[in-house]
């Protein structure tokens, strides 16, 4: 029984409706809960790598290979599997890549060789990524206009949660049942959310798409070429989230030392603090719906800023570092929201194609993050790691202020659309 439905094609017009009615908050917190269950399986194997390297005799400078991987996974489904929601009714698309995935954390869980379990992890890496941006894409496409940045940010914030529980989950259920029963869990969660999602998400009607499937991947280029409004944003997010990640792939190596002397475990619970972050930002769509987008932006970039002073208090608290870890949540996450919310505004056949492109940002920002983090902590220590985290989010505001001038007309489409809502 369909709740949510989006008009057939109109043939005059040659365009698909999209919704104008409010989206359910019950449709809205699948769509959340889908993808933050999607994504945690991307993350579940980082706190797991010594039991890896232990069960399949990996060495501990080779056991990183499982989650390399899985990253390579990650590259792959935003180059080859996402674009496709453009061309095949996401609905469907959304069930094969689900199934698949099952099969893929089965496989993992069954794993006897080092080859099954790269392999595994990899169909993982593929799966779970697919699955989680296109129902974000999905999201999108589904809700009215006037609510999109709302819809989005609120799928994004479980996106989020997912990826920050992730760890301790998966450190929980090996406690319990080993690392194997962490990836056979998850498919039997995976399975148990493929019900609600196959009889409630919408069918989408599908724009006539006679693009082949090479064609549809050759298109991102001239995509990225024409599109400001993604080349601007997907600058802001790849300084953004190398903001992040010069953050928390340090974080460990202070932590880990005395006076401090914690465990892997504890310093992964810092990261819950960042939910409070997450949850306060899903209002940024909201705000990006009523044509606030620009303001957004700059609050979220000044934020993300004002992050590193307690950040860089570390050594006389961890009250400071944890004020810090929220407010540089909040600032990312707020960011991210409005940047997806700003890029769905038009061209909604394009909407899968443009969130492949848009997160390729992400990853290249992630990747640098996390690359010139330990270069700054090896020369200068944490001190070093919260300058050079500053200066990323200085040029990151700077970035903005230069670039505003070419955002008016995204501002303006959004007041339009809440005029006619």
């Amino acid at each position: 029984m369909e709740i949510f439905s989006v008009p057939a094609k109109s043939p005059s017009d040659g365009h698909v409706e999209t919704p104008q009615d409010d989206m359910p908050r019950g449709m809205v917190l699948l769509f959340a809960t889908g993808g933050g269950l999607s994504v945690a399986n991307v993350y579940y194997a980082q706190p797991l790598l010594d039991e890896f390297a232990r069960d399949f005799s990996i060495g501990y400078s080779a056991v990183g290979g499982v989650v390399t991987a899985t990253q390579i996974g990650c590259a792959m489904a935003l180059l080859l599997l996402v674009p496709l929601g453009d061309r095949v009714e996401r609905r469907r698309l959304m069930a094969i890549q689900l199934a698949s995935l099952v099969a893929a954390l089965a496989i993992v869980s069954l794993a006897r060789s080092t080859s099954v379990l790269l392999t595994g992890m990899l169909a993982v890496g593929l799966l779970g990524t697919s699955m989680t941006q296109g129902l974000i894409a999905y999201a999108a496409r589904a809700a009215a206009p006037h609510e999109r940045g709302r819809v989005v940010g609120a799928a994004q914030s479980g996106v989020f949660i997912g990826l920050l529980l992730a760890r301790v989950f998966a450190g929980a259920v090996s406690d319990l049942a080993g690392w194997r029963g962490v990836y056979a869990c998850s498919a039997v969660m995976m399975l148990a959310l493929a019900v609600p999602l196959w009889r409630r998400l919408p069918r989408l009607a599908v724009a006539p798409n006679v693009m082949s499937y090479p064609r549809l991947i050759a298109s991102m280029l001239e995509i990225l070429r024409q599109n400001h409004v993604l080349q601007i944003r997907g600058v802001l997010a790849l300084l953004m989230f190398a903001t992040v990640n010069i953050f928390w792939s340090a974080l460990v190596l202070p932590l880990s030392k005395p006076p401090f002397a914690f465990s892997h475990t504890v310093i992964g619970a810092f990261g819950l603090a960042g939910v409070a972050g997450a949850l306060a930002a899903s209002r940024a769509g909201k705000w990006a719906d009523r044509g606030f987008g620009e303001r957004t932006t700059v609050a979220a970039l000044m934020v993300l800023l004002l992050a590193w002073w307690p950040l860089s208090q570390l050594g006389l608290s961890l009250w400071p570092l944890v004020v810090g870890i929220v407010l540089l949540d909040l600032g990312g996450q707020a960011l991210h929201v409005t940047n997806q919310s700003l890029i769905f505004l038009a061209h909604p056949e394009t909407h899968s194609r443009l969130l492949s492109l848009y997160m390729l940002f992400y990853a290249v920002g992630s990747g640098l993050g996390a690359m010139s983090t330990t270069a700054a902590y090896a020369h200068a220590g944490w001190r070093g790691v919260c300058i050079l985290g500053a200066s990323v989010s200085l040029l990151s505001l700077v970035f903005w202020a230069i670039t505003r001038r070419d955002m008016p007309d995204v501002v303006l489409k959004t007041g339009n659309l809440n005029s006619e809502a």
